[in-house]
């Protein structure tokens, strides 16, 4: 009877009641952990990472990339492979192909950095992934030369909101005295995605049309793209309502937004007039123009000047091995000295000309096995910054800031730097033509980028990383529980 009671008292509740029980759920819900653990999301981020820029290498491989058919003055014709072979590509056009994605990513990366002010960054990042895997499969199918730059725009537009939101997540989720070398894990997916990319590529292109090397990239991101909309997300201080549709205001540091374009260019203002984050992107900067001109010339240079057979596969050899041991060290170093915006500076600058005198001493021996025991060393310690780069730009602005600052480091690290790098050094080449002298010429600008470095080492700098207001820049440890405990 009592129980039959409850029932009668329950059909009875008025609307203002079951309002308040509903909400009781949704808090409920909003209160049960996600299935993510730190390490869980750092794996994900690192895959989806890596399968990223194994498309980057994978479109500039030999079997995916191709050749242009050619024509002999006999009048014998070769038919041509790859993408450049069945659209019939000019070199020229063929590295608009190479740098498509570019368009796409300056447009959309302030774009997203807005929207999580508004949306949760999480599924943002389902969202962008969603496009990149639409856009991919649309490189598989596309039928010319616009089809195909349209599909490598909208991959930039996918990628545009994982570079903004990803690192942030792994910061903000890493153990405090491990940060440096959590982003050194996932940002040492860079060359080696590369790597794996030239490899993959080549395999597909041998076994394969060249299409069906991007359906397969499509594949390995979907499951990926599906988990941002079905796992209960996660949340970054400073942004985005949760999926009860209240704003979280749990101390996570949520500001009041202001809508539109303004909101984005007040933000972009106070990125410029940030001393700290000037410096550490100009010098970021100077370095990827070196690296941009590396991966494309270094083969052709070291084939040049050494006679060096399989100049791809040593390249790549050394890339990937530095690329990963570097990194990781970088960041483990930064760590064991203590994660401050001062010691990356000094970590940075150290590091980066000392990698530059072995780099340049290297290019200056005749000896082919000098040059690579030298090259190798240097490259080790350039890649050491990785960890430390990205660290600054992270803690050195408020948390709403830090997707738009991650964004906009890196379309002017490619906009500036490795873009205009490749053709910048072949107009020098043809110039003076002398692969040795163009390679010194060309290692010589890591020193201006090691110089940039060290001046950030005396600027005033305070980790933003608890910051709860514009106006408070106090550096304290956080009052609250880390967003994600460990399963």
């Amino acid at each position: 009877m009592e129980f039959d009671g409850e029932e009668g008292d329950r059909g009875g509740q008025n609307p203002i009641t079951m309002e308040r029980d509903s909400d009781s759920i949704k808090e409920k819900i909003a209160d049960e952990p996600s299935w993510f653990s730190p390490k869980k999301l750092l794996f994900v981020f690192c895959v989806v990472n890596l399968i990223n820029y194994i498309d980057r290498g994978a479109i500039a491989s030999n079997g995916i990339n191709g050749s242009r058919g050619t024509c002999t003055s006999s009048g014998t014709c070769s038919a041509g492979t790859g993408i450049q072979g069945d659209f019939n590509l000019s070199n020229f056009e063929d590295g608009v192909l190479s740098s498509a994605f570019m368009v796409g990513l300056l447009v959309a990366s302030p774009i997203f950095a807005l929207a999580a002010k508004r949306y949760n960054p999480f599924r943002l990042i389902g969202v962008g992934l969603s496009i990149w895997t639409l856009a991919v499969l649309g490189c598989g199918v596309s039928f010319d030369f616009w089809s195909i730059t349209i599909c490598r725009m909208f991959v930039g537009v996918g990628e545009a909101s994982f570079v903004s939101l990803a690192a942030p997540f792994i910061d903000e989720n890493a153990p405090h005295d491990q940060k440096s070398a959590w982003l050194a894990i996932f940002y040492m997916c860079i060359p080696t995605g590369y790597a794996l990319g030239y490899v993959y590529g080549g395999l597909m292109g041998d076994i394969l049309p060249w299409r069906a090397a991007f359906w397969g990239e499509a594949i390995l991101m979907l499951p990926f793209a599906i988990l941002g909309f079905v796992i209960k997300p996660l949340h970054l201080k400073g942004f985005g309502p949760d999926d009860t549709g209240k704003t979280r205001t749990d101390n996570l540091n949520v500001l009041p937004t202001d809508d539109g374009f303004s909101s984005v260019m007040n933000d972009m203002k106070m990125l410029c007039v940030d001393k700290v984050y000037v410096t550490n992107v100009l010098g970021y900067i100077a370095y990827n123009f070196v690296l941009g001109a590396y991966s494309y010339w270094g083969p052709k240079a070291g084939y040049n000047i050494y006679k060096m057979e399989n100049a791809d596969m040593i390249f790549g050899g050394i890339t990937v091995f530095c690329g990963i041991v570097g990194t990781l060290s970088g960041g483990v170093i930064l760590d064991f000295v203590d994660t401050t915006i001062s010691n990356a500076f000094k970590l940075l600058s150290i590091s980066t000309f000392i990698g530059a005198l072995f780099c340049f001493g290297a290019f200056c021996f005749k000896s082919m096995y000098a040059f690579l025991a030298l090259f190798a060393v240097g490259e080790l310690l350039i890649f050491a910054v990785q960890g430390p780069v990205n660290f600054i730009s992270l803690h050195c602005v408020k948390p709403s800031l830090r997707p738009l600052a991650m964004a906009m480091s890196t379309v002017s690290i490619h906009i500036f730097g490795d873009v205009p790098s490749s053709p910048l050094v072949g107009v020098l080449q043809d110039y003076v033509n002398n692969w040795r002298l163009t390679s010194l010429v060309l290692t010589f600008v890591f020193f201006p980028a090691a110089a940039i470095w060290f001046i950030g080492i005396f600027l005033k700098s305070v980790d933003r990383y608890n910051e709860d207001s514009e106006e408070d820049a106090v550096t304290r440890e956080s009052t609250i529980a880390p967003l994600l405990q460990e399963a």
